[in-house]
């Protein structure tokens, strides 16, 4: 939007776009709420909607009740603006608000960017809604990519909906991506915002093990698991099993005890029994894994889990309450463990915004927070990155200081 021509404005936008997720029901509920708040508080405002929620509301007619002036679905996504200036009648002069891209959130504010790599899945998994919203594999060339990385940035953070479909349609290979990336940009951290079980092979620790020692990949590997039973993987269709990635995940870890490993997991999902949880349970206490985000299973209209349903149980609310507790549980315990493990250690620092006292918020070279002094003649630099070495670990953060 602001590149062409329109312009911010946060307190009375002409404009105001929701960006929506539909990845679980509880997604979809907020963006029908958020969409409700902006109608009440900016009654003049148009509201312009797209996302996968607004993919699954135009495809099913559910979106007529909702007070929307403009509803785009993924397929058109990238040619938002000239809709909005064709439907809504608006000239670039137009104000804009962007719930997730605007210049005043803490990526632009932090020098880190995000740059999306790929869109859309092949994988159809029983459970997941999405690649009947995102369509086939879409990949956007590795020369696109870097050509859109600015030197000023700090940080750029890769971003795709499946890693493992990178290439699909371009016939270009993901850890080639990493490798130009590095190779060919100055941007200090490289960094994933999520990576699919199948990505991680022979090629990327090749890649890992050669590109290592450059300090230039952020080592936080998101990896969304959401099983740890092998019954709940194969009735989920993810086409792996619990021992192949626990070794996976183990040898990331002997390459660098240091790098935060983190997952999303389902809990409830159907068929699951006290005996299938305790397997995800054990897995991941005993993995290397040291943060999870936790889901409660929400089974979506037309997925496979859909038709599952029909024959297989599904554990009851207070069961999903139960074990989604159990797991946070031992998440808090296992990223304690991980924090205190970093105490002692040095590492590059990007300074973030937030502050406590004299302390600023940074992000080590494993996206772990850490408050550290910093002199105010350096507080307004976008972008900084320092040498911190980590002193102390106390109520659930990390301090350090500049070396």
């Amino acid at each position: 939007m602001l590149l062409n021509s329109f312009k911010f404005d946060n307190i009375k936008p002409d404009i105001y776009i929701i960006n929506t997720c539909s990845v679980t029901q509880k997604a979809e509920r907020e963006a029908r709420q958020l969409i409700y708040r902006v109608k009440k508080d900016l009654p003049e405002t148009k509201i312009v909607v797209t996302g996968c929620s607004a993919t699954y509301w135009i495809k099913h007619k559910l979106y007529k009740s909702l007070p929307v002036d403009l509803m785009i679905d993924n397929v058109n996504k990238e040619f938002l603006v000239e809709l909005i200036k064709k439907r809504l009648s608006y000239k670039s002069k137009a104000h804009s608000r962007s719930v997730l891209d605007t210049p005043k959130n803490k990526f632009f504010d932090s020098g880190r960017v995000m740059i999306k790599i790929q869109d859309g899945c092949q994988r159809f998994c029983s459970f997941c809604v999405v690649p009947y919203l995102r369509g086939n594999p879409k990949s956007y060339k590795i020369n696109d990519i870097v050509n859109k990385i600015n030197d000023k940035v700090s940080e750029v953070i890769l971003t795709a909906i499946n890693t493992e479909a990178y290439g699909y349609d371009t016939k270009e290979r993901f850890t080639d991506l990493l490798r130009t990336v590095i190779d060919k940009t100055d941007v200090a951290r490289v960094s994933l915002g999520s990576i699919h079980p199948w990505s991680i092979n022979k090629n990327f620790f090749d890649f890992y093990k050669e590109y290592l020692p450059k300090n230039r990949l952020v080592n936080f590997f998101h990896v969304p698991l959401q099983s740890g039973s092998d019954k709940i993987l194969s009735l989920m269709k993810r086409g792996y099993k619990s021992e192949e990635m626990q070794e996976k995940l183990q040898s990331i870890n002997r390459l660098n005890k240091d790098a935060l490993i983190a997952t999303d997991i389902i809990v409830g999902f159907l068929g699951e029994t006290d005996k299938d949880f305790e397997d995800t349970y054990n897995f991941l206490k005993d993995s290397p894994i040291s943060k999870f985000h936790v889901f409660r299973f929400s089974k979506r209209t037309k997925t496979a889990a859909d038709y599952m349903a029909k024959r297989l149980n599904e554990p009851t609310s207070n069961e999903k309450y139960k074990r989604s507790k159990a797991l946070i549980e031992l998440s808090q315990k296992k990223q304690f463990a991980f924090m205190e493990s970093n105490v002692g250690r040095k590492s590059s620092v990007l300074f973030l915004e937030k502050t406590i006292g004299e302390y600023r918020e940074g992000l080590l070279d494993n996206q772990m927070s850490v408050f550290v002094p910093l002199p105010l003649d350096q507080w307004k630099r976008q972008g900084l990155i320092k040498n911190v070495k980590i002193v102390e670990y106390k109520n659930g953060r990390l301090f350090g200081k500049i070396i």
